[in-house]
């Protein structure tokens, strides 16, 4: 098959098996006397794996790794165990961000809802004060002074901008 009917079979960009080739994640196809790629159903197998793991968010490096315990099967899984828990503390991180990013953005909402001229608007006097360095309610401070949307208008930061 060729590498459009690769990447149709897999759902993977033909760049992104490319990409996946010169990395050495993907071994290099037969080649047709024209030059074109020859892949063979190894190399959907494969390429169906590495999808599943970066659907995963497991990065190329630890793919890499766990393709070589497929390639060793007689391989103690103790790395494999304690790869996929590095990944879900990884994850838990991220999820933690996120949390932390939600509450901030719902901070930041409060303080604005309603519908009116934006140089009243408190989201935007909570971004420009951030912008100056001042506290703001998205993390977790009251701004140390009120931003007036003349301030706003004046400020040398957002001229030209």
């Amino acid at each position: 098959m060729r590498i459009g009917e690769l990447g149709q079979a897999t759902g993977v960009e033909i760049e992104t098996i490319r990409y996946y080739e010169k990395a050495g994640l993907l071994p290099a196809p037969a080649r047709h006397p024209n030059g074109y790629r020859a892949y063979a159903p190894l190399h959907v197998e494969r390429l169906a794996f590495i999808r599943h793991c970066r659907a995963l968010d497991i990065s190329l490096a630890d793919i890499q790794r766990l393709l070589a315990f497929v390639a060793h099967p007689e391989s103690d899984c103790r790395d494999i165990d304690q790869l996929i828990n590095a990944q879900l503390a990884r994850v838990h991180a991220r999820l933690q961000s996120l949390q932390a990013l939600e509450r901030q953005l719902i901070a930041l909402r409060g303080r604005c809802g309603k519908s009116h001229l934006a140089g009243n608007c408190g989201i935007l006097h909570e971004l420009v004060a951030a912008a100056h360095h001042e506290a703001c309610v998205c993390h977790g401070e009251a701004l140390s002074k009120p931003v007036e949307a003349e301030a706003i208008a004046a400020s040398s930061a957002f001229q030209g901008a």
